[in-house]
């Protein structure tokens, strides 16, 4: 038997590769004869530098001091492949929710100004391509703050020059993009990320991620309002104003704001994951599929990077399990992609040793259940 391993990141507790590792030795321990395919997946969110740099043998990891989502210092990691052209990044490490605590969490206050600065790092790395990751974000600027970082000029009606933070976005009255990093017009700006969801709206970046935010009902409705006036002023001068575009309120608008202003490309993350690693042709030779997360629930089929790789797998007729920290119900759409889901842990993974454990553990119990049963005839017979 041959499995494709690929799980995406368990938030909290292990990284993809380490959940990979953790259900390998599982499978390994259970079915000794098995044959493994080790494929950590990624969809955008943290992990997806590691993916890309896995898939493509790429070793080449670099750190950039840049500016956090409330302005703090931080080391954010980013790495090439092809040689040094592409560079990959994460919005994650340096405007994620993992840079602010709990009881940190400012949602009128958080920028992306450290995003823009990473993607600036790469432009003076040399890179001819930048692909960005926008999972995990703190943010909901519509991307004033990577913007300000690459050189636009957000102005007020006395032509004041505004620090970047959603509290600021209704007092724009001008956005100059005369300075804007010129490189951006020969280097390709692509964007990755796991949700379809346009900048306003109920669907929105502020109504459906700020709570995740720290944002309350009033906070809600004030980014809701700032990111429309942001999107209003593009539209008057005349920029392509891409507010009802699919995906372009991902990263609490961050989308939205570098593919108006930068021509930045809206692309699904696991497809570009899924190129890079030959996804396909590895679901072809494998008899079965395994993947999973944290937690697999109702908002795993918008397009989440096990969902996805699951409906790869069934297109291909293949079986296909999941194993979650936690799972929510099977529903219709987790159907559609999962023979089997497998909750590791009903009252959630432990630490990150014993989240490990637990994983192991539960890949071995589902190998030792697909062992060939002896049949009667190949029982030994007593004398």
């Amino acid at each position: 038997m041959k499995i494709l391993v690929a799980p995406q990141q368990f938030k909290g507790t292990l990284t993809a590769r380490e959940a990979t590792e953790a259900i390998c030795r599982g499978l390994r321990a259970g079915l000794p004869d098995v044959v493994l395919d080790a494929a950590p997946i990624a969809d955008g969110g943290s992990g997806t530098v590691e993916a890309l740099m896995l898939a493509k043998g790429s070793t080449d990891e670099r750190f950039a001091v840049v500016t956090g989502p409330l302005g703090q210092q931080v080391r954010a990691r980013w790495g090439t492949i092809d040689e040094g052209a592409t560079a990959v990044l994460e919005m994650a490490s340096a405007s994620g929710t993992t840079l602010v605590s709990a009881d940190e969490l400012r949602p009128l206050d958080a920028h992306t100004v450290g995003t823009g600065e990473l993607i600036a790092a790469a432009l003076d790395a040399g890179c001819r391509r930048v692909i960005l990751g926008l999972g995990d974000s703190a943010t909901c600027d519509g991307g004033m703050g990577a913007l300000t970082a690459l050189g636009v000029r957000f102005l007020d009606a006395r032509g004041q020059v505004l620090t970047p933070a959603p509290r600021q976005l209704p007092k724009v009255a001008t956005i100059d993009t005369s300075a804007l990093d010129p490189r951006l017009a020969q280097v390709p700006l692509e964007l990755m990320c796991d949700v379809r969801n346009p900048l306003l709206g109920e669907e929105g970046a502020a109504r459906v991620y700020g709570p995740q935010k720290g944002a309350d009902a009033d906070q809600v409705e004030l980014l809701e309002a700032a990111l429309e006036h942001l999107a209003r002023v593009l539209r008057e001068q005349q920029q392509p104003s891409l507010e009802k575009v699919a995906g372009s309120g991902a990263a609490g608008g961050l989308a939205f704001g570098l593919a108006s202003v930068c021509g930045a490309h809206i692309k699904r993350g696991f497809d570009v994951v899924s190129e890079a690693m030959g996804l396909f042709s590895r679901v072809a030779e494998a008899d079965v599929v395994v993947t999973g997360e944290g937690r697999i629930d109702a908002q795993t089929a918008f397009s989440k990077g096990p969902w996805a790789l699951g409906r790869l797998g069934k297109m291909q007729l293949k079986r296909v399990v999941a194993f979650a920290g936690i799972a929510e119900g099977p529903g219709s759409a987790t159907r559609e992609a999962f023979d089997e889901v497998i909750a590791v842990s009903p009252n959630g993974l432990p630490d990150r040793a014993g989240a490990a454990t637990a994983l192991e553990a539960a890949a071995r119990r589902w190998a030792q259940g697909q062992r060939p049963r002896a049949s009667r005839d190949d029982l030994p017979r007593l004398r």
